[in-house]
């Protein structure tokens, strides 16, 4: 999926007018993650860290990467309930499989943001969570319309359609989003 194409996806029709947004990234991708929020209609907050343990130099540039980062982001301060605070920003959890998030840091999300939620480019199907990803069950489909008018699934969509959704029951019932899409390869 190419940079333009994952700014196109429709996460702001679904997502509640009160929401959060938990986008992960890379370091070298940081600088996207924040448009990517902005064209989802979310106003980003605050970048969070998970911090790696080390694992030999392996390929890079001058530094070996042992973080990674989720911007917190939010449609709106409504709805913030000031008695639940995160102590930290940073959280030192173990290594998993390549792009795989720990567990630990959705009972975070789920600690700091209010249910419903959905799980965007999703391996596992959590419960509690809906889910969307080409590796689990999905409970949510993003499509999109090509020139035609003919319906696709966004994975299958041409380059310049305009992405819709497909999804039962009320947009407003989906205050929480976390997606993994800002750790992908950009192609543009």
């Amino acid at each position: 999926m190419t940079f333009n194409e994952i700014l196109a996806l429709p996460v702001g029709d679904l997502a509640a007018d009160v929401c959060h947004l938990y986008l992960w990234t890379t370091n070298k991708w940081v600088e996207r993650s924040y448009a990517v929020a902005r064209a989802w209609g979310f106003n980003p907050a605050t970048l969070l860290t998970w911090c790696k343990p080390m694992h030999g130099l392996g390929p890079g540039g001058h530094y070996v990467q042992t973080t990674e980062f989720c911007l917190f982001a939010r449609r709106s301060v409504e709805g913030r309930n000031p008695a639940i605070r995160c102590e930290t920003t940073w959280w030192e959890w173990p290594r998993r499989k390549h792009s795989e998030k720990p567990e630990q840091f959705l009972d975070i999300a789920q600690m700091v943001s209010d249910a419903p939620r959905i799980e965007l480019f999703a391996r596992t199907n959590r419960l509690g969570w809906d889910s969307w990803g080409n590796e689990c069950r999905n409970d949510v489909e993003l499509v999109t319309a090509n020139d035609k008018g003919e319906r696709r699934r966004e994975s299958a969509a041409p380059q310049n359609s305009k992405p819709t959704i497909s999804k039962s029951g009320s947009p407003s019932a989906r205050p929480l989003w976390l997606a993994n899409t800002c750790n992908n390869k950009y192609e543009n």
